[in-house]
């Protein structure tokens, strides 16, 4: 039985260094010693008799037995984590992971108007900044994330599109004279950046505008909730979605110069492996926000397919 255990503790040292590529940060994960990783490590390999990382000076890179092993371990220990989770106290409650602009202009509502129609399914919400929109399963403590994107993904992973992402530029009533101007105009305005990249900007541009316009001028922030707010203050224009935005300009805080809205083919979606053990909850959550999201019915706008 001992060794039985001695062996789960290193095939769990493998898979955390798997992950991370690094002794060093499986080490910290785990409270252990470098060496105490590799040892775990030196252990597996002897007793499968083949190596399982290939060590280039201080990188570390998964031999194909390694990628093998790595693969089919993360879904072993992310079963042992659900059923675990069925005897704890979270076991009625969803962990959620969400992008921090749908959290602060959408989320947030929704899952309070959750809480109080269904008391009996709690949802930890953990709202963080991710450039890329993306979530791990099986390594990081999450049950469920509702991330950005096309909608392409693995096959163990359920999924349910919320809404699509349509780009619209705004800014403050009163930044321009005319309620619609020419897009020439666009050239003396100080854009307003939701990205690092200017991708949004980028991408609505390239499907409506005829002009050629410079885009790398103008503020740059790291989210589209930062943008929106600079944009309320006037401070220029700012391209943003549609859905996400609509509180603001239902309020007339912000109004939409450019009656375009470009769809970019991405949308926001729940997602979830399909083996949970807490299906039923999720289906729950799923069909609450799913009913919360605004319907688009602005006949003053144009939808542009991209």
């Amino acid at each position: 039985m001992s060794e039985r255990i001695q062996a789960l503790h290193a095939l769990r040292a493998f898979e955390v260094a798997s992950r991370y590529g690094s002794f060093t940060r499986a080490a910290q994960e785990l409270a252990l010693t470098q060496g105490a990783v590799s040892h775990h490590i030196k252990t597996l390999e002897a007793l499968f008799g083949c190596d399982l990382f290939e060590r280039r000076g201080p990188k570390l890179r998964l031999t194909e037995h390694g990628s093998l092993l790595a693969q089919e371990l993360k879904v072993g220990f992310k079963i042992i984590e659900n059923a675990c989770a069925l005897l704890r106290q979270d076991r009625y409650g969803l962990r959620l992971k969400a992008p921090s602009t749908l959290t602060v202009r959408w989320l947030l509502r929704a899952l309070d108007g959750f809480k109080k129609l269904d008391s009996n399914c709690p949802v930890q919400l953990s709202s963080v900044w991710m450039d890329i929109d993306s979530v791990d399963l099986y390594s990081e403590p999450y049950d469920c994330a509702i991330l950005l994107g096309s909608g392409r993904f693995a096959a163990d992973v359920e999924s349910l599109k919320l809404f699509d992402e349509w780009l619209i530029p705004v800014c403050h009533p009163d930044y321009l004279a005319e309620p619609a101007p020419d897009l020439a105009v666009l050239r003396d305005c100080e854009f307003l950046h939701p990205s690092p990249d200017r991708r949004d900007w980028r991408r609505w541009l390239a499907r409506v505008d005829g002009l050629d316009i410079n885009i790398d001028q103008g503020q740059v922030f790291d989210t589209l909730d930062q943008g929106i707010s600079a944009a309320q203050q006037g401070l220029g224009i700012s391209v943003v979605d549609l859905v996400l935005a609509s509180a603001d300009l239902a309020a007339g805080n912000l109004v939409t110069p450019f009656p375009q809205a470009v769809s970019t083919g991405d949308g926001y979606y729940m997602i979830w492996l399909k083996s949970s053990p807490k299906a039923r909850q999720m289906e729950r959550l799923r069909d609450y926000l799913a009913a919360q999201v605004p319907t688009l019915t602005r006949r003053d706008i144009s939808y542009l397919y991209d």
